[in-house]
């Protein structure tokens, strides 16, 4: 499970203070993994303070037991957040895209190699689940950039965009992703 953290400091843009995984593979039980991320979690938000909180929601597979796994460890991922009084926001897997590459179908690969251009700070993963959570935090971080002085961010927030037909358009309409 991958996390990570950012400082933002308007005008600068979001500088990441960590990321990385909670690497559960020595584990062997479920109950013990989900203990571990409840754990591990809640000191890293201890650690680092934040005021907000995002996910990336589940993208929908075939294997029910895989999605079954992965539910209940947001599950306690999302509980962990709470308890240090944390809002939640949850976005797709294709608005992290959207967000982070100006392409809601680009692959992982693609969302790892924009960030070291739209976050400042060393951008180092061993694991791509740490780039995705850079991803879901950059996501997170434009959306309330975005979002109406004392709006509601608990909220799904739901935006219609025109389709954008080249790079050249996406970026005269996004200067500062340059």
């Amino acid at each position: 499970m991958g996390y990570a953290f950012l400082r933002v400091e308007e005008p600068n843009p979001p500088t990441l203070l960590s990321m990385g995984v909670l690497d559960m593979r020595k584990q062997t039980e479920q109950a013990e993994k989900l203990k571990q991320i409840f754990l591990e979690l809640t000191a890293l938000i201890q650690l680092y303070e934040p005021t907000e909180a995002a996910v990336e929601a589940p993208f929908y597979g075939k294997d029910a037991q895989a999605m079954l796994k992965l539910g209940r460890a947001q599950g306690v991922a999302m509980v962990a957040m709470a308890c240090q009084n944390l809002s939640i926001v949850e976005y797709s897997p294709r608005s992290v895209k959207q967000a982070v590459t100006g392409n809601g179908n680009a692959s992982k690969e693609q969302v790892a190699q924009m960030l070291p251009h739209v976050l400042q700070g060393d951008i180092v993963y061993k694991f791509m689940d740490a780039a995705d959570a850079a991803g879901v935090a950059f996501c997170h971080y434009l959306s309330l950039k975005t979002m109406p002085f004392g709006a509601d961010i608990t909220k799904t927030k739901t935006k219609t965009t025109r389709k954008k037909s080249d790079w050249g358009s996406f970026l005269a309409d996004n200067p500062d992703r340059l």
